[in-house]
C-alpha cells in the first residue's frame, strides 16, 4: 500500500486529509512541523508528501527545499497544500536557492486553502497511479 504523509500543523487539517488519503486506499501518515515531517520521511520514504507552508520549527518552504536538494530524497512528489498563493512559495524558493547555490523544481502539484477534497483526490490518484 503506497504511504502518503501529509505535514501540517492545523491537527483539523490533518485530520480531514488523513480521511482522504485512506479513502482513496493509501496509508496515511502525519507530522505537525517539518521537523517531525523530516524525520518520517527518512524513517519511512513515503510515495507522496502533502505539505503545508506555514509551521512552526521550520517551515514547509524549508522542508520542501530540504526535500529537493538531497539526492535521495528529492524524488518523492510534493504536492504542497497552503493558504500561500504560489507565487509568494516560489518567490520564496528562489531565495533560498540563491543561498544554497542550486536550484529546485517546482512542486508536482500546488492547492491553495481552502482546498477542494475532489481535486486533492485527483492530484493523489493521477501521481500516485
Amino acid at each position: 500500500m503506497k504511504k502518503v504523509l501529509i505535514v501540517d500543523d492545523d491537527v483539523d487539517i490533518r485530520k480531514v486529509v488523513s480521511k482522504l488519503i485512506e479513502k482513496s486506499g493509501y496509508q496515511a501518515m502525519e507530522a505537525k512541523n517539518g521537523v517531525e515531517g523530516m524525520g518520517k520521511v527518512r524513517e519511512d520514504k513515503p510515495d507522496l508528501i502533502i505539505l503545508d507552508m506555514l509551521m512552526p520549527k521550520e517551515s514547509g518552504i524549508r522542508m520542501y527545499h530540504e526535500l529537493k536538494t538531497e539526492e535521495s530524497l528529492k524524488d518523492i512528489p510534493v504536492i504542497v497544500l497552503s493558504a500561500i498563493p504560489k507565487k509568494s512559495f516560489l518567490r520564496s524558493q528562489k531565495v533560498l536557492d540563491e543561498f544554497a547555490g542550486q536550484s529546485v523544481p517546482e512542486p508536482e502539484a500546488y492547492i491553495e486553502k481552502p482546498e477542494e477534497p475532489e481535486e486533492l483526490i485527483a492530484l493523489m490518484k493521477k501521481i500516485l497511479g
